[in-house]
């Protein structure tokens, strides 16, 4: 890739990864806000800002992230399978990704329950996958910046053949 490319393109997986770890921060808040909150239109306000955020924000943002990331690496000298904290980073990526595009149908459902319901403070919200996938997007941040060393079998490889 050329460099003003490769910038181009690397600048773009890095917004996307921020803005995807970000509007998580903030749903973690909304999730927590709608399991402690007493008020019932808190409640209700914070399921349907949760439903939103994940449709509008997370989801695009993670797919996004996933896509660029693998642009990314197929054009830089890292390649995707070469090194081990890459094809980490890739795997824990679709898995995040994964996982959240199957929490998402929960999301909704508890917004429509929670218009619905006589009370929605009874509703179970979803704090487990928030705080897992903050982990998992914090562990890739580690990642991403640590680089632990060491070749996969097919970057010793692709390196021996290049020698």
């Amino acid at each position: 890739m050329p460099p003003r490319l490769r910038k181009t393109v690397l600048t773009t997986h890095i917004a996307t990864s921020v803005g995807w770890l970000g509007a998580l921060v903030g749903y973690l808040a909304l999730d927590v806000t709608a399991v402690t909150s007493q008020d019932t239109a808190t409640v209700r306000g914070a399921y349907a800002a949760m439903e939103v955020l994940v449709q509008v924000v997370i989801v695009p943002l993670a797919l996004a992230s996933a896509l660029v990331g693998i642009v990314n690496a197929l054009g830089t000298p890292w390649g995707l399978f070469r090194y081990y904290w890459v094809l980490v980073k890739l795997l824990l990526t679709v898995f995040a990704a994964t996982i959240l595009l199957i929490e998402a149908q929960t999301v909704s459902r508890l917004a429509d329950r929670a218009v619905s319901a006589a009370d929605p403070r009874e509703l179970p919200g979803t704090l487990a996958h928030s705080i897992g996938g903050l982990l998992v997007l914090l562990l890739v941040v580690a990642l991403s910046v640590f680089k632990p060393r060491g070749m996969t079998r097919y970057g010793w490889r692709r390196k021996t053949l290049a020698q």
